[in-house]
C-alpha cells in the first residue's frame, strides 16, 4: 500500500471512529467550552477532556506495544500497514473505554468516581499519541523504547498515582489497597 494510500485510510479510520463516538453521545470537545494543550493533573474534570494530559503517557506506551506486537505478527507488512493496525486496535478501544460499561467500571472500581468519558478530541488525539509511541518504537533501538516506558510510567505513578499498568490492573482485577493508596 503506497504511503498516500495509507494516509488517507488512517484518516478514514479516525473518522469512522469519532462518527461512532458522537453517535455513543460523546461531547466534541470538553464541556468547559475551550481547548487545553495540556490538562494538569490538578484539573480532574479536565482530564480525558483536551489534546494531552498524564495518561497521554499511557497512550504512547499502547503505540509502543501495537509496534513490537504487529511486527512479530506482521513482518512482511509495511510499517505504514502495521501502523494501520495500530490505528484500528487503538480506535477499538476508543470506543470500547467509552461505553456506558467500561465507564461505570472506572467508577466502580478504580479512584476515577466522576470518570464521565473521553470528549471525542480526546480520543482523536489519543490515536495521534499512540502513533508516536508506534513511529518511536520503529525508529529507536528496543533498549531505548523500553526505557522510555518505564520512564514515564514511574513519572504518571509519581504525579497522579495512576500509570497503564494501574489503569490494567485496576479495571481487570482491582485491588482495594491500591485504590485506597490511590486516593491519596
Amino acid at each position: 500500500m503506497s504511503p498516500t494510500k495509507c494516509l488517507i485510510t488512517g484518516l478514514l479510520m479516525v473518522a469512522v471512529m469519532a462518527a461512532i463516538l458522537f453517535a455513543m453521545g460523546r461531547i466534541p470537545i470538553c464541556e468547559c467550552g475551550y481547548v487545553l494543550l495540556w490538562t494538569p493533573a490538578s484539573d480532574v474534570a479536565g482530564s480525558s477532556q483536551h489534546i494531552a494530559d498524564w495518561y497521554t503517557f499511557s497512550h504512547i506506551i499502547h503505540g509502543f506495544i501495537f509496534y513490537w506486537v504487529l511486527w512479530l505478527l506482521f513482518r512482511r507488512s509495511s510499517v505504514c500497514e502495521r501502523a494501520l493496525g495500530a490505528i484500528l486496535i487503538e480506535a477499538a478501544w476508543e470506543v470500547a473505554e467509552n461505553s456506558p460499561w467500561i465507564i461505570d467500571r472506572y467508577r466502580e472500581a478504580t479512584i476515577a468516581v466522576g470518570y464521565t468519558g473521553d470528549s471525542v478530541l480526546n480520543s482523536i488525539f489519543d490515536i495521534v499519541w499512540m502513533l508516536v509511541g508506534f513511529f518511536f518504537a520503529w525508529r529507536m533501538p528496543v533498549w531505548v523504547t523500553i526505557l522510555v516506558a518505564i520512564f514515564f510510567e514511574l513519572l504518571a505513578l509519581w504525579v497522579i498515582r495512576d500509570n497503564l499498568t494501574l489503569n490494567v490492573l485496576m479495571l481487570v482485577y482491582p485491588v482495594e489497597a491500591i485504590k485506597v493508596w490511590q486516593g491519596g
